[in-house]
């Protein structure tokens, strides 16, 4: 299927996990690929280095998106390198548990820098190098939404994700730009195995109460977001779509 023939992508935090599948899935297709990352060099590199041995195209870009002085330098590379911009994925974000009696200033900003803030100005930079015929914008976001026990903060951060999402849908749908929201389960990731919920007691409940039975790929992920990335959504706007197998909180 090459239905992003044409197009130029940039994916935030693409260097592993859900933003690597989602930077191959959307090469696979035909866009040509900007792999942002903020410390990954190796990974993103290889990365680009394999979606160009399977004949796509692709640029590993560095930026920390919790940095405001870097974002415009990133998508201006972007644009430069690949051309304008048709589809933005906001996947970069970060998430810390803990108890309501752990939470400090640092632990809150740490998480709406990156997951909130670096969202908006990554979007408010990204929008003046966007095709004038427009495109779509997929914000990665959560089903945790619906509130995590310990995840108070990391909860609000997406909470907030699906919100700019509904607000940005209907700001810039007069310039044919669609914005919706991706809300993953559970998915087996670097992360998520780093942090010990992957062969955990939560993973099992996790899978207890999906009705597919399963944890989440990231393929699972990528595949969600080329379609909403694609034409093939171009009647989907300001729309929160859970990618859970079905799991609610």
């Amino acid at each position: 299927m090459n239905n992003l023939n044409g197009k130029v992508a940039l994916v935030t935090g693409a260097s592993k996990g859900i933003g690597a599948s989602i930077a191959r899935e959307l090469a696979a297709r035909g866009a040509a690929v900007a792999v942002n990352y903020s410390g990954s060099k190796a990974q993103a590199d290889k990365l680009v280095e394999e979606i160009k041995a399977a004949g796509g195209k692709a640029v590993a870009v560095q930026a920390n998106v919790a940095d405001p002085d870097a974002i415009g330098p990133l998508v201006q590379t972007v644009a430069k390198e690949l051309g304008p911009i048709d589809i933005l994925v906001n996947n970069a974000g970060i998430y810390e548990f803990g108890p309501i009696e752990s939470i400090s200033p640092e632990h809150f900003h740490k998480q709406f820098n990156v997951n909130v803030l670096g969202l908006l100005l990554t979007t408010q930079a990204a929008l003046k190098h966007f095709n004038p015929k427009g495109g779509s914008i997929v914000n990665i976001s959560s089903v945790v939404v619906d509130g995590v026990p310990g995840a108070a903060v990391y909860s609000a951060t997406k909470g907030a994700v699906d919100s700019i999402t509904a607000a940005l849908a209907k700001e810039l749908g007069p310039k044919r730009i669609r914005v919706n929201s991706l809300n993953p389960g559970l998915i087996e990731t670097p992360g998520t195995l780093e942090a010990g919920f992957i062969g955990s007691d939560f993973q099992k409940e996790a899978i207890a109460r999906t009705p597919l039975g399963r944890t989440g790929q990231p393929e699972d992920i990528a595949s969600a977001a080329a379609f909403l990335a694609s034409d093939d959504s171009g009647w989907i706007n300001g729309q929160a779509i859970f990618a859970s197998g079905g799991f609610t909180l």
